[in-house]
């Protein structure tokens, strides 16, 4: 949940956690459907491992630039650190979520109702953990980042992004409120808001990322 009295403008986190969450979304909606098999969806349709890959950068910007600093900054508050340890925990816990949606879906033979189950202990765990940090953690973070802390964080993003941005860019922001495509595109170069705007979007709206029923 969004928490408009932080000082900081957390924006890019919110629209990244909405779009993990739209993308489990459309997972879940994918292995209740009986017209394919999820599993050759998941093998050769790119969402699943544009889903992957993005949540890597996300978490390991978070893992290198962000957390540390939050730790270093609360060391002696143990009420805090308890929450970052609850946090670092259920990060933990992704991972093996994912290498479990990756068995499901590698699993030959009749589907077992492997992949639904691991999609859904993906989403589960996901999901508390992004509400968690929203509801938690982004308070610490408000209270005890400093600004370099912040800059860092967004540059190992776009780091973490770099040559996929044309792809990464219009996964983030597709659903999003006019307001958070502002103030997202709002510090990019001209150059990269121009592609986004003349090219990037109508190229990812013709990417069938889940397997999209036919028409």
């Amino acid at each position: 949940m969004r928490n408009p009295e932080l000082r900081y403008d957390f924006t890019m986190m919110y629209v990244m956690h909405d779009a993990l969450r739209r993308e489990l979304g459309h997972m879940s909606a994918l292995v209740a459907r009986t017209d394919v098999d999820p599993r050759e969806v998941f093998r050769t349709a790119p969402g699943w491992q544009l889903f992957k890959d993005t949540l890597h950068v996300h978490h390991s910007a978070e893992d290198v630039a962000l957390w540390p600093g939050i730790r270093e900054a609360v060391a002696g508050k143990p009420e805090l650190l308890a929450v970052l340890d609850a946090m670092e925990d259920e990060h933990a816990g992704i991972d093996p979520a994912l290498d479990a949606v990756d068995a499901a879906v590698a699993a030959g033979g009749p589907d077992d109702g492997a992949l639904a189950a691991a999609v859904a202990q993906l989403a589960e765990g996901l999901a508390a953990h992004l509400g968690h940090e929203e509801d938690e953690g982004l308070p610490i973070v408000d209270a005890h980042a400093t600004p370099e802390v912040m800059q860092q964080f967004g540059l190992e993003h776009g780091k973490g992004i770099g040559p996929d941005v044309s792809r990464v860019l219009p996964w983030l922001l597709e659903g999003a409120a006019d307001s958070d495509v502002e103030t997202t595109l709002r510090p990019l170069p001209e150059p990269v808001r121009a592609q986004y705007a003349a090219a990037w979007t109508t190229a990812f709206a013709a990417l069938d990322r889940w397997g999209a029923p036919a028409s």
